[in-house]
């Protein structure tokens, strides 16, 4: 399998504050690969450093052997990483097809001139970002509410609008924030079966996730991190029942 994404030894310090240290990672292509732990384990911090939210204090950051560490989030974003967030940020006033369409305008080279005189350059992209946004809508079961406002969507579709919206970059690494958070059982369930059908389709995943029962139904590997350290790694089952992660999540009595 191809390494898509490598970390390696990343630490990151806010002012006296060691939120992570000594961080080592790495996802094959096609992998889907969960970090958990408690609140406040580090995982958007790390979330943030992949992405070129923070630099790192130390370390380094690999995407497809090239190495990113310390680049804008835009320039990372166009290397190929995509991500969705704990907060839904989609825009609320455009509908649905439109969302997925503004997240292609980084591959499209077509400029202003084209855009004005209605060119064949411009027509072409034009018609090529419609069939995949009509293709990410299908996938993620969104294609019948095209034509609805973001904000009208219930919250599940929501997430799922954000996820066809990141894919619509065509990212070699997606990330997912908390895809679940908020949601009930009837919409986690179904946002389960999408991100398998991600994986079949051969994408490439990185979550963090909360709930558990989702972790362990879809993750192939998991990370589990406290106090910004790496307390274990291995596969769901490996993970479940170590003492360590059990006494992370649950404490140890006295």
């Amino acid at each position: 399998m191809d390494e898509v994404l490598r970390v390696s030894a990343v630490s990151q310090i806010f002012g006296g504050l060691k939120a992570l240290s000594d961080i080592n990672i790495n996802i094959q292509k096609g992998e889907i690969v969960g970090v958990i732990g408690p609140n406040g384990a580090g995982k958007t911090t790390l979330f943030n450093i992949i992405t070129g939210i923070y630099k790192p204090t130390g370390g380094q950051i690999f995407l497809d052997g090239e190495n990113v560490t310390g680049r804008k989030p835009h320039t990372i974003a166009r290397k190929g990483f995509a991500r969705t967030f704990q907060n839904i940020r989609l825009y609320k006033k455009m509908s649905v097809l439109d969302n997925v369409i503004v997240g292609m305008h980084s591959h499209t080279k077509s400029g202003l001139f084209d855009a004005v005189f209605h060119t064949s350059r411009n027509k072409k992209e034009e018609k090529a970002c419609y069939e995949r946004a009509e293709e990410l809508l299908k996938l993620m079961d969104l294609w019948e509410e095209r034509f609805s406002y973001a904000a009208s969507l219930p919250y599940g579709s929501q997430r799922r609008l954000e996820i066809a919206r990141a894919l619509a970059t065509r990212p070699k690494l997606l990330l997912l924030d908390e895809p679940a958070a908020g949601m009930n059982e009837q919409e986690t369930e179904e946002l389960l079966r999408m991100v398998k059908k991600l994986k079949e389709n051969g994408e490439t995943i990185l979550l963090i996730e909360h709930d558990m029962k989702f972790v362990m139904n879809i993750c192939e590997r998991l990370y589990v991190l406290n106090y910004g350290e790496v307390l274990e790694s291995g596969t769901p089952a490996e993970v479940r029942n170590n003492p360590k992660v059990i006494e992370a999540y649950l404490g140890q009595e006295d």
